[in-house]
């Protein structure tokens, strides 16, 4: 935990010095409130500065303009819906809203502080309104992406708990921290391919830290998994404020976070949605062949399978989960950052946002295996986005992750994958 503290020390002023630009906010929200409103407006690549936008609702009303590099904010009160207006007679000659873009639009709050929105600009682009089986594909699309980035968290946490029969609330930090340290490196001027490397090095060597300094001695002190469970909410916390207190609250944004959809028949994705599933995919597929064809591979499950017995036929367990460890802190980094696009946003809280949904693919796969924390996560990730095409609002969709974790948990304990065991 101290090497992670001091590698925030260390990048602590670069995060202030890049946090998105405070535009002049109207008289309405010079108040700084604990929930925001923001985005970044773009034509063509290029900033709009000066533009005017307003949101409204709950009994609030403030507005900004956008500052120098098109980023604006406002800070509102409570969560909830607001309507959001950009003021069209501000905008720069020459530059107009798409057309069919909704403005005003109504915005709602989802599980997160920060809310980002985003205005379409240009000639001869126009926002269209999608069949239902348009609409349909693209959701299955989404949801197979937004499953795979799921897994690759899911596939971590499930190898940990598999070696050391611990449930770790405090994965959901070391997905934030690949976003963050990513995010604060290529801010302060760093090659995007070596912030993104030092990145999932972070998560790694969170995974590492807490293995060899916490995990560790409390497993040969022999303390039991519930108050090592404990212990790990704990450790959330303290990692989540710590990231907060030196990140700060506000929603940034990695590099190349906002493309132009590209279309695939029907189905329309954008660029980063596309290669977060394919990155997923050829990852979670090397996993599985290292489980299946390689003598670590073969170890780790034996030591999921039995401790005992696989110490007996001469593993070395520690190394074992210590290399669990440092690969599901590396597992969880990547995720955090493909999290980070699919959102679009970074936020000190993104770990904490996706706990739950990560908890509820492991819990439909199986507890402990491998395969069936990623078949749960694909199916966790559909199930989600396909709720908002039939009717379910957006600031509700993520309550089907609870209702699955529950219904399995009522009628097939041991999910799809696992194995039913002797109780008692």
């Amino acid at each position: 935990m101290g090497v992670i503290v001091a590698l925030f020390l260390a990048l602590a002023p670069a995060a202030e010095a890049t946090t998105s630009p405070s535009p002049s906010p109207s008289s309405s929200s010079q108040q700084q409130f604990p929930n925001t409103i923001s985005g970044f407006l773009r034509n063509s690549g290029q900033p709009l500065s000066g533009v005017k936008i307003t949101a409204k609702g709950n009994g609030f009303e403030g507005s900004t303009t956008s500052s120098s590099s098109g980023a604006w904010s406002i800070s509102v009160p409570t969560q909830g819906s607001y309507q959001v207006t950009l003021d069209e007679s501000t905008l720069p000659s020459g530059v107009k809203l798409a057309d069919g873009q909704e403005n005003p639009r109504t915005v709602t709050f989802n599980q997160t502080s920060n809310l980002s929105t985003i205005f379409a600009f240009g000639a001869g682009i126009t926002v269209h309104q999608v069949s239902f089986f348009a609409t349909l594909a693209n959701r299955l699309v989404a949801g197979l992406s937004f499953g795979l980035l799921l897994a690759l968290s899911a596939v971590g946490l499930s190898l940990i708990f598999g070696t050391t029969g611990l449930t770790n609330f405090a994965h959901g930090e070391m997905v934030t921290l690949g976003a963050v340290i990513a995010f604060s490196l290529s801010a302060n001027g760093v090659p995007y391919w070596l912030a993104l490397i030092a990145g999932l090095l972070s998560g790694a060597v969170f995974g590492y830290v807490q293995d060899a300094f916490l995990w560790k001695p409390l497993r040969r002190r022999g303390t039991g998994l519930v108050p090592m469970m404990i212990v790990s909410i704990g450790l959330a916390l303290a990692a989540r404020y710590v990231i907060l207190f030196f990140f700060g609250g506000a929603t940034q944004q990695l590099p190349g976070a906002q493309t132009e959809d590209i279309d695939l028949g029907i189905v329309s994705v954008s660029p980063n949605n596309l290669m977060s599933l394919l990155i997923s995919a050829v990852v979670i597929a090397l996993i599985g062949i290292v489980l299946l064809r390689t003598r670590l591979g073969k170890a780790t499950r034996a030591v999921a399978d039995n401790p005992a017995l696989a110490a007996a036929s001469g593993i070395d367990v520690d190394r074992v989960i210590r290399i669990v460890w440092v690969t599901g802190g590396l597992l969880a980094a990547l995720g955090g950052i493909l999290w980070a696009y699919y959102r679009p946003g970074v936020t000190f809280n993104m770990g904490q946002q996706i706990l739950l949904m990560i908890f509820a693919g492991v819990t439909l796969g199986g507890l402990g295996t491998v395969f069936g924390a990623l078949v749960g996560s694909i199916v966790v990730g559909i199930f989600v986005e396909l709720t908002t095409v039939f009717g379910l609002t957006s600031d509700l969709k993520y309550v089907g992750a609870l209702v699955i974790m529950i219904l399995v948990l009522l009628f097939r304990p041991q999910g799809i994958l696992g194995r039913r065991e002797r109780v008692g």
